[in-house]
This record gives C-alpha cells, structure tokens and sequence, in this order.
C-alpha cells in the first residue's frame, strides 16, 4: 500500500515542498512506494515554487483510511491533521516543531524533531550523501523550503546550519539567493486573489492560550500595505471565521519582511489584552507594531497571554 507523505493543513512552502522530498527519498532511494500530499491548495509562494522547479501539484486529499500508511512532515500537531490521523498507521513523524502531544500510532515509529529553521533542512541531513543525488528540481525545493522558512535567513528561527545547507544547494544550482528570495517573495506577497477569509486561513495555525482558542495567522509580505488596506474588511471577516472554525479569536500578524516587523490587526479588547500582555505594547488603535516580531514559532506562540 502507498505510503501518502504530508505537511500540515494550510500547507505553506515547507508543508508543499518536503513531501515532494521525502516521497522522492523513499521511493528513489529506499526503494519503497511513497506519494507526497497535501491538505488544502499551497499558498502563493509554494505555488511559484512549483512551477519554478516544473514539480507537479500533489494532489490534494480531504482526509485517511484507517490503516492509511502516512509519514508527517512539518507538525506533530493533531489540530493541523486529518481527523483520522490516529487511525492511519504512522510511520514517521520529521519536524521542527514544538512537541504538542495527541498523536497515537500503531507501533513505535521513526520521529526526527529538531531545533532547526527549515523541515527540509532536516531531511537533507537524514538522505546523508544521498542528497547528492537529488535532481534540479528537488534541490529547488528544497532551497525555496528553506528560504522561505527562515525569510532569507532574517527569521530568528535560522541556525548557521540551516544558512550553510541553502548556502550549498544555491551554489550547485547556479542560483544568487538574493535574487531568488526577492522572486519568492514577491510571490508571496500577491494576494489580491484571495478572499478576506482566505487570507484569513491561508498561513494559519490554531492554539489554546489561558483556555481560548485562537486561530494564529501569518501573512508574511514585502508588500504590507496590500494586506493593511483590507484592515476594515479583515476584521469584519474574523468574526465569521472564527464562528465557522470553532475558535475564540483569530489573530491576524501581517509581517514585513524587509522591514522586520510584525502589524497585528486589533479587532476588539480581547486581543488588545492579548497585544499588551503578550508583547508589552501600547495599543491605542486597531493595529499595533510590534518591531523585530517575524516568527510565529519562536517569538509569537511562546508568548502568547490573555
């Protein structure tokens, strides 16, 4: 039976591009019968990467089997996997996550977390010298994975590894990262198709904080006025997505990438609550700046307060 490879639900370019890795270790490696997948349709960067690379879209899947055979990239977060994942038969979990517990398997199973910026970072590191034999298109992945997880090496989330990995595939490419990066995320930063509540959902994960449920979303942009010209429209538009999602608040972080900041939408006292305590901002309006804040992974989930 298949092995289905998969990323987390509202897959960004990470949770697009290590299964299209992984499956290609497993089969043309290993040897074994792997299909990457994914949860939901890929973000607008992750899209620019696959036609980039010419990779084909992997097919999309609403949820498991029970004795599904699956490897999970990216989370090892319940929340952000099919309901059934506890009925599929798990065979590995890589990432680079947090541990937030509820997954049970069949039997015991390979689990590779580490402290690092990027899954595919970590997937290099397990192929050995086999990732010498990855073709273009895969080491395009797994460079876009990379750049994109760490903003081109601004987040505060990259390690000198992560730096030296993409460092390497770049250079066996041909690629400057500089130019490649400002494509990406220029890339990223068009999202003039998308709804309100698309946006809302498109880099998105759901926590619980101090025993509300939030539904903490990302958008990252070297372009943040595109996005903060919709403030009025996004907030109205949180209050259905959060009714429709079962969650208290949705938390909105527009972050600047060039200028390294993040801009939280504040919609009500609930989450100016949330900006001061958590941030130690001063809110007087609807948003607030909060400088050198980019990552959700280590600066804004760990400090979450209410």
């Amino acid at each position: 039976m298949t092995t289905l490879v998969f990323g987390h639900k509202s897959p960004d370019t990470d949770s697009t591009g290590s299964p299209l890795l992984w499956a290609w270790y497993l089969n043309e490696v290993q040897g074994g019968d792997a299909e990457p997948v994914l949860l939901g349709e890929p973000n607008t960067e992750a899209a620019f990467m696959l036609d980039r690379w010419n990779l084909p879209k992997p097919r999309i899947i609403d949820g498991l089997e029970a004795g599904q055979p699956c490897v999970v990239v990216d989370t090892n977060n319940p929340a952000e996997l099919p309901d059934a994942i506890n009925d599929a038969d798990l065979r590995a979990i890589i990432d680079h996550h947090k541990l937030v517990g509820g997954l049970e398997t069949k039997g015991p199973i390979d689990i590779t977390v580490r402290p690092l910026a990027c899954t595919a970072t970590i997937m290099v590191d397990l192929m050995g010298d086999d990732a010498a034999k990855m073709p273009e298109a895969m080491k395009g992945a797994a460079l876009t994975c990379i750049l994109s997880d760490t903003l081109e090496f601004r987040s505060p989330t990259t390690t000198d590894h992560d730096k030296a990995v993409a460092e390497r595939l770049a250079a066996d490419l041909g690629i400057n990262i500089p130019d490649y990066a400002a494509e990406m995320f220029a890339a990223k930063s068009d999202v003039s198709a998308f709804s309100d509540a698309e946006l809302l959902r498109m880099d998105s994960k759901e926590y619980e904080v101090g025993g509300k449920a939030f539904r903490v979303s990302v958008l990252e942009t070297t372009a943040p006025t595109t996005v903060l010209d919709r403030k009025a429209s996004l907030m109205d538009s949180m209050t259905t997505v959060a009714a429709e999602d079962g969650v208290d608040q949705v938390l909105l972080f527009v972050v600047d990438i060039l200028n390294e900041e993040a801009t939280l939408l504040v919609p009500n006292d609930l989450v100016k609550t949330v900006a001061e305590k958590s941030f130690g901002a001063t809110v007087s309006g609807d948003v607030v700046v909060l400088p050198g804040v980019m990552s959700r992974k280590k600066q804004i989930i760990p400090n979450l307060t209410v």
